[in-house]
């Protein structure tokens, strides 16, 4: 089963070259369009993703023959307008590529009598399709809402209508030569209808009503349909001509381009985290209006060069990025990027003009403000825009766990703030809408804070070796253990047994803890003398086996990922918490060594304690910790062995030292 969140480290730098997957709304189209058309259409470069895959099981439940060939490309055979199979309920998920223009499609289509029913999750029937309905409605299209009114599910009921045997074909249903249709709510609307008209066989003409948002998208349908033998008459973008005796002629084979869309997240990052970043598979002759995006982080600073087939982005040759105010009407996806990009620039960014963004997979203004303030920056919204103020100076951004809502964008939209903070991405799944392979990747052109991690058993002299590292490098420093050290004051403090694991995660998860030099704080307390207790720590233990004791402290401890670099120390920092460490260590020594290393450390403090007692407690200590069930403290089969029991810790220290110093050589 795959995690319900990813945590990403945070990152130094990015830089490298993507081959972009196929555009989401380019390969819906074409794939419907050669669905339409006459004859066979051989699709190359189609995104695979939960979108198109949406597409292609409402296709093949419609009765068209879909063979896969070589190279994931796909031979779509098409039925002239006519889908073989009559009656049929789709579920069509969160996908509006393919809700929207399959509702006019399969209202308009020509054959025998049909009955279809559309539905999707419960955030589609969240999403309008009123304007879309009374436009075909103007056209005698039968179309039924199943719940509420201007919303799906929808039923949609087609009377006989014969086919021609020539072109032009026999009118479809209605006579209406001229239809109006909203053009401020979403452009996918106004593309179904085009996409529709040519089945009717009559020349159409949609008038919009209002300011048309998201016209690139529209060109793309344009251009998709030209390539299907369907010249679509422009007025001034407000009125939109399907001749009459249209029909879609396959192209034979059809190159889907890379996602413009996509491409705006690398892109970002290559401006942010220095770059170059080269995205390929899109470029300056694209039909896509969302690598306008390029120009936008050009207006920001960032340096940008193009070829017919790539874009390149680095950063601002001099400076920060500068805070701009935008009218994002043209790039309302991409526009997304520029929000969290706002993070690392001067100044505030205003994103005006995007109120299709309330009615996409999710309320997008409210959901990308609520996240971003988990960050810590302050975030103005209203109903069309969105401004964003970076961290104030001195300032860093918050770790954050950030939900996304069921909305890919969310999740890619704010890996970018990793450049800047830990992060948790909740439901890192949903970018499977329309990029599977992300996060892997953002990895393969990302440069991670370095880590190293140093395991080992109680009394081997890690926590002692691994702040010394720290302190030779210049790195931040975690002492794993005193959170879980921390952890069992605080459940002993609140009366909470320590075999409670559900009451003692929930201390965990709200662990008011401290670290400022070698003061250890709780609740604002020093406790760093009590939390080394020979009972603490016999507590520390058995808290650090519970999972959601460990489960709640995970991010927790991945938040100390700070740049330069981190070293840290505990039982499963490299094998667990940190499995990318650069260079892993497992410490160990004699039982005896360890217990007169102890027993030295406690007489010290004035704590009267027994040799024989302490081996003991640490043979059990080894042996609970090695066999617990999550997380069992165990040597990475990639960690460096290193016994002290004939060391010093200068010696134990410049060995480490010498490890860390070869990866680095290497690397």
């Amino acid at each position: 089963m795959a995690e319900d969140y990813i945590d990403l480290p945070q990152l130094l730098a990015a830089r490298g070259t993507v081959r972009l997957p196929g555009s989401k709304s380019i390969s819906n189209r074409v794939l419907l369009l050669a669905a339409l058309a006459d004859s066979d259409t051989e699709v190359r470069g189609l995104l695979q993703s939960d979108d198109t895959a949406r597409m292609l099981d409402a296709l093949r439940a419609l009765g068209v023959r879909i063979e896969p060939l070589p190279d994931n490309a796909l031979r779509v055979s098409g039925v002239a307008g006519i889908f073989p199979v009559r009656q049929a309920d789709l579920f069509l998920g969160n996908a509006g590529t393919v809700f929207r223009p399959l509702t006019a499609v399969l209202a308009l289509a020509v054959g025998d009598a049909g009955e279809y029913r559309l539905a999707g999750v419960p955030r589609m029937h969240e999403r309008p399709i009123g304007d879309l309905v009374d436009g075909l409605r103007q056209l005698g299209a039968e179309i039924s809402y199943l719940d509420r009114q201007g919303f799906p599910p929808l039923a949609i009921r087609t009377p006989r209508m014969p086919r021609m045997p020539r072109t032009p074909r026999a009118p479809g249903p209605g006579s209406a030569k001229v239809i109006s249709l909203r053009g401020d709510v979403s452009s996918q609307f106004l593309t179904g209808l085009l996409m529709a008209l040519p089945l009717r066989g009559v020349e159409t003409t949609v008038e919009v009503l209002g300011e048309l948002i998201s016209r690139p998208y529209v060109d793309i349908t344009l251009a998709i349909m030209a390539r299907f033998g369907v010249p679509v008459r422009c007025d001034g973008g407000q009125r939109f001509t399907v001749p009459a005796g249209s029909a879609y002629r396959s192209p034979g084979a059809i190159e889907v381009e890379g996602d413009a869309s996509s491409a705006s997240y690398f892109l970002a990052l290559g401006a942010v985290g220095g770059g170059p970043v080269r995205v390929e598979g899109v470029g300056r002759d694209s039909i896509q209006g969302d690598v306008r995006f390029a120009d936008a982080l050009t207006a920001m600073g960032a340096t940008i060069a193009a070829g017919a087939n790539w874009i390149e982005a680095s950063a601002a040759v001099a400076g920060r990025l500068q805070g701009v105010d935008l009218d994002c009407n043209q790039i309302p996806d991409a526009a997304m990027t520029l929000a969290t990009v706002a993070l690392f620039a001067e100044g505030p960014t205003t994103l005006r003009n995007i109120a299709s963004w309330r009615v996409k997979e999710t309320d997008r203004i409210a959901a990308m403000a609520a996240e971003l303030r988990k960050l810590g920056v302050t975030v103005d919204e209203g109903g069309d825009f969105i401004r964003v103020w970076p961290p104030v100076a001195g300032q860093s951004l918050r770790p954050a766990a950030i939900d996304t809502y069921d909305d890919h964008r969310m999740a890619m939209c704010f890996s970018l703030a990793a450049l800047a903070t830990p992060l948790r991405v909740n439901d890192p799944q949903t970018v499977g809408k329309t990029f599977p392979d992300y996060f892997g990747r953002f990895a393969e052109i990302t440069q991670p804070v370095p880590v190293v991690a140093i395991d080992g058993t109680s009394a081997s002299g890690k926590g002692t070796v691994a702040s010394r590292v720290a302190e030779e490098l210049g790195w931040h420093y975690l002492d794993s253990g005193a959170l879980y050290r921390l952890t069992a004051l605080a459940a002993r403090q609140a009366g909470v047994d320590w075999h409670d694991e559900a009451g003692v995660a929930a201390i965990a998860a709200a662990l008011d803890a401290g670290f400022a030099g070698k003061v250890i704080s709780l609740a604002g307390d020093d406790v760093g003398d009590a939390i080394r207790s020979e009972e603490i720590s016999a507590g520390a233990s058995l808290v650090a086996a519970l999972p959601a004791v460990r489960a709640a402290l995970l991010f927790r401890q991945r938040a100390f990922r700070r740049p330069p670099g981190l070293v840290a120390d505990g039982r499963d920092m490299g094998s667990v918490v940190f499995p990318d460490s650069t260079t892993k260590v497992f410490l160990t020594a004699s039982v005896e060594v360890r217990a007169e290393r102890r027993h030295k450390q406690l007489i010290e403090k004035g704590i009267a304690a027994s040799i024989a007692a302490l081996s003991l407690d640490l043979r059990e200590r080894d042996e609970r910790d090695s066999r617990r069930s999550v997380s069992p403290m165990q040597r990475s089969a990639d960690a460096e062995l290193l016994d002290t029991t004939n060391l010093t810790i200068a010696s134990a220290v410049a060995q480490v030292l010498d490890w860390v110093n070869k990866v680095s050589e290497a690397g």
